[in-house]
């Protein structure tokens, strides 16, 4: 089968066994053994030779290469299509998410703000020689001194993020 393959192959392809021979450096003789089947080409030869023929391995080997059919090619089309719709709504669904995250993240900081605006930092008040009272208002302290030098980047953040993220019509 391989013989008749070379043989079909490089004779559709209008060479001579000479000039497939020249392409191969091989000589003459080797091409016509092959294609009377008196001799195979080994593994790296047979990798140059369908090479040189342009086509795959396994065509020469003798397997069959069936053209798709214009049904086969609308039906591909139409998968095609279904995914891009798909990854389109993911895309679609995965943008509003982030638009509400940043929405709700604004939310919260602008909340926590009002929140520690209100209680008007009553930890100042405190008196701070009890150990369990002096832990808590450090720790009081601590959140707001870092929520008010953080929560303006964040906020600022958040809104650029809500501008690119909003629907684009």
């Amino acid at each position: 089968m391989l013989n008749e393959n070379i043989k079909a192959i490089r004779k559709s392809r209008g060479l001579s066994q000479e000039e497939l021979a020249i392409k191969l450096n091989v000589v003459r003789q080797t091409i016509s053994k092959w294609e009377q089947g008196l001799s195979v080409p080994d593994s790296d030869m047979l990798i140059s030779l369908s090479e040189s023929l342009e086509i795959p391995v396994s065509t020469l080997l003798g397997e069959t290469v069936i053209e798709p059919k214009v049904n086969d090619l609308k039906a591909i089309s139409e998968k095609l299509e279904i995914i891009n719709l798909q990854l389109a709504q993911r895309k679609t669904a995965r943008r509003k998410m982030l638009h509400w995250l940043f929405i709700s993240l604004c939310t919260v900081i602008v909340m926590i703000f009002a929140f520690l605006i209100v209680l008007n930092s009553p930890y100042l008040g405190w008196d701070y020689h009890d150990p369990e009272t002096a832990v808590v208002g450090v720790t009081f302290h601590a959140f707001e001194w870092l929520f008010f030098r953080l929560a303006p980047i964040i906020l600022i953040g958040a809104i650029t993020g809500i501008c690119l993220t909003r629907k684009k019509e």
